[in-house]
């Protein structure tokens, strides 16, 4: 029937009807709210649409916010099992240097002991260092050396129980800086090198006499013949042969070669006790023994020679020389010292003579 209605030509009735139909207010309503709704449906399908795309990509990045959550949930667990593992490895170690802390004390506690003995012990060494240079050597210079070190290792040490060791050495420094120093080794030197030159510097009776000028010759009157050249020259000779010489001094002592030989060795003696008297600051034999070293030198050797000259001179200039100063000795410190010593063993007795775990009981505090 509808394919009669589409094919077969429109009837003028039901044009008609349709006209009026369309006519009527109500067919334009229901029209307009068709098309408000089929208007409304495709909006709201497409937001629905936008909808749902807006979803999916929020629960696409929420699963990925979530996996990102996972890996790093799963990271911390990772890294909260390492910190752990840490924690526990560094509590071990602390307890490790607990133990070695408190091992630590007691070495520290025995080394101090040690270092302090150690120090003392040097102190004590440079102070008797110091005696024998001045009472043996009679060296000022060495004994200053000496406690100026003995009290710069005490300085250094930083000690407050060393003071009063460091006063007294500070006090025998003061003492020994107001001494006259004597050019003790100088001194020493000059003799040495008098007793050397003892074998070369001639003796008086050994001295040749000085040529003088030579006075006029023998000239003949007359041209010289064969005899005239002849005693011409046995004048000369006999001119060679015998010579005058004026002495400073009479009568020259003759000496054997033997006693020459234990003069010279007595000479040397003498300069010898003279550098122990020397090193000894024994002032008086000291000048005993130089002049009796010059009196020889005058009496028995040729003091027209410049070796004996010198020699003379060297000695003249010794015994001028002031070597008895009487050296300071240095007990107070020495007393002190060992007043130290024994005050730090009675503080820190021996390790043997200590109760088994003292040490460890004391580190541990």
């Amino acid at each position: 029937m509808e394919q009669d209605a589409l094919t077969s030509p429109a009837r003028p009735g039901s044009l008609q009807k349709t006209l009026a139909a369309l006519r009527q207010p109500a067919m334009w309503v229901a029209v307009a709210a068709f098309a408000l709704l089929a208007w409304q449906w495709l909006e709201t399908r497409s937001r629905l649409v936008d909808l749902q795309q807006e979803v999916a990509r929020r629960l696409a990045a929420g699963d990925a916010v979530a996996s990102e959550a996972r890996i790093a949930a799963r990271q911390n667990l990772e890294a909260l099992a390492a910190l752990q593992a840490k924690a526990g490895a560094l509590e071990a170690k602390l307890a490790e240097s607990q133990s070695q802390q408190a091992a630590l004390d007691a070495m520290v506690q025995e080394l101090t002991r040690n270092r302090d003995e150690r120090l003392l012990a040097e102190v004590e060494q440079a102070l008797n260092t110091a005696v024998q240079q001045l009472q043996l050597a009679g060296n000022v210079e060495a004994a200053l050396i000496a406690l100026q070190g003995a009290d710069a290792r005490l300085g250094a040490a930083g000690r407050a129980q060393f003071l009063p060791l460091r006063k007294v050495i500070a006090h025998d420094i003061v003492r020994l800086k107001a001494l006259p120093l004597a050019d003790v080794s100088g001194i020493a030197l000059r003799i040495e090198s008098i007793a050397g030159a003892v074998d070369a510097m001639p003796l008086a009776f050994e001295a040749r006499p000085q040529a003088g000028p030579s006075g006029p010759s023998f000239v003949p009157a007359v041209a010289p013949g064969y005899w005239e050249k002849l005693l011409g020259e046995l004048w000369q000779e006999l001119k060679s042969l015998i010579r005058v010489d004026r002495l400073d001094r009479p009568n020259p002592a003759l000496l054997s070669p033997t006693h020459a030989f234990f003069l010279r060795e007595n000479l040397k003696l003498r300069l010898v006790n003279a550098r122990l008297a020397l090193l000894q600051r024994d002032g008086k034999s000291f000048r005993q023994d130089i002049q009796q070293a010059q009196a020889w030198v005058e009496q028995y050797y040729d003091t027209r020679a410049k070796p004996v000259q010198s020699a003379l001179a060297t000695l003249r200039q010794l015994a001028a020389a002031d070597v008895g100063l009487a050296m300071p000795n240095l007990s107070e410190s020495l007393t002190t010292l060992r007043n130290l010593k024994v005050a730090k063993d009675r503080d820190f007795p021996p390790a043997a003579a200590r109760p088994k775990g003292g040490s460890m009981a004391s580190g541990g505090n």
